[in-house]
């Protein structure tokens, strides 16, 4: 299997990194320093079409596919976005405008998908709640249809983009008793009567990215509204997953260079005991597992985008296997990396202390590292509920 770049992605490759290097970036330290999300960050990103790459070209995006997304978000990491606003990014471009593409009707798609491609709507996605996360199967949010509406009540938690978001795609259900098969998708804009958001959440990493609460109190949903028809929310939630655990990765995997390119130059600049701290075997074992981590999550990563782009189903295992891998390695990298940098890595100056805080949510986003563990050891010993 070949996963080498053509001419024209490295070209493309290249042009993004170079632009969120130079244009981008340098406004990302201030952000995270003040845990605010930027709109002229978002701006940029809009500007060069990377908040639309999802999206179709006749409704204004590139209608990229699942690799060159990734390559995207490989480069953005690389060039040190810092992981708030790419997980802003993730969130709008593959959990709110993605599903729209794939789900949406006609009129749904000239409605939304023009305003979510430029970056002029910022969007989300409602799965989460307080009382289920992993077990998305027993969320308590219900749907109920009166007439020509549906009436939604219940409540989200750590919902990404909530606070700044325009497009709500909300997932409830319309019988518990059916579990997952009456989990019903819908589009929900931000003015809608009984839909409001909580105070912005303050975290330990990815603090450019506004997070919240969401709730809906008789919360009036057109029924032009639903998305995918009724019973179908949890297929879509799946088609989420696929997104999740492919591109929305990338993203980990360029912090993963920039983290070593960092480590790399550090361990020849800083000295000790009249020589660099690169001379010793210590420091070069840790850079050597670094540089191993970004090859191995590199070809897990491109593994699960191509065999999407062919067609394939996504399986389980492999995409479960992908996503712990690099969450799990990735956080070991990034704390091996503040190790490096001593003290220096402990302080906000030296931006492996940022890494090392955005990397954690690898491990905990788009379903825990334990969830994964126990898909993968299911699959392994032919477990099934």
């Amino acid at each position: 299997m070949d996963f080498t770049f053509s001419n024209e992605q490295k070209i493309f490759r290249d042009t993004i990194y170079r632009f969120c290097r130079e244009e981008v970036a340098p406004l990302c330290e201030e952000s995270d320093r003040k845990g605010e999300f930027s709109f002229e960050v978002w701006r940029k990103l809009g500007g060069m079409g990377l908040l639309g790459l999802p999206i179709p070209e006749t409704y204004g995006g590139a209608g990229a596919d699942f690799i060159t997304c990734c390559i995207a978000g490989e480069a953005m990491g690389h060039a040190g976005v810092d992981g708030g606003h790419l997980l802003t990014l993730g969130a709008h471009s593959y959990l709110c405008a993605a599903n729209i593409v794939e789900h949406g009707t006609e009129e749904q798609k000239q409605k939304y998908l023009p305003g979510l491609a430029t970056g002029d709507d910022i969007g989300c996605m409602c799965l989460t709640e307080p009382s289920c996360g992993s077990d998305a199967g027993a969320l308590l949010t219900a749907a109920v249809r009166k007439g020509d509406k549906y009436i939604l009540n219940g409540s989200k938690t750590f919902i990404t983009n909530a606070p700044v978001a325009g497009v709500f795609i909300v997932f409830a259900t319309l019988d518990r008793s059916t579990k997952h098969k009456g989990i019903t998708c819908f589009i929900v804009d931000r003015d809608t009567p009984g839909l409001s958001t909580g105070n912005p959440m303050h975290k330990m990493g990815v603090k450019c990215s506004t997070t919240s609460e969401v709730f809906f109190e008789d919360c009036e949903v057109p029924a032009e509204n639903l998305l995918g028809g009724e019973g179908n929310g949890w297929n879509i939630a799946l088609g989420g997953v696929e997104w999740d655990r492919s591109t929305l990765l990338s993203p980990f995997l360029g912090n993963a260079m920039f983290t070593l390119e960092s480590c790399s130059r550090y361990a020849n600049e800083r000295r000790a005991f009249g020589q660099p701290i690169g001379e010793f075997q210590s420091i070069q074992n840790r850079i050597a597992d670094m540089r191993v981590y970004v090859e191995a999550a590199r070809l897990a990563i491109y593994r699960v985008a191509a065999s999407k782009d062919n067609g394939a189903r996504l399986n389980p295992l492999l995409a479960s296997v992908n996503k712990m891998y690099v969450g799990d390695k990735g956080f070991e990298m990034c704390s091996a990396a503040v190790d490096l940098f001593g003290g220096y890595g402990y302080i906000h100056e030296y931006p492996v202390e940022r890494g090392m805080r955005d990397a954690k949510l690898g491990q905990l986003g788009g379903g825990t590292s334990d969830i994964m563990r126990m898909i993968v050891a299911r699959a392994m010993v032919g477990r099934q509920k």
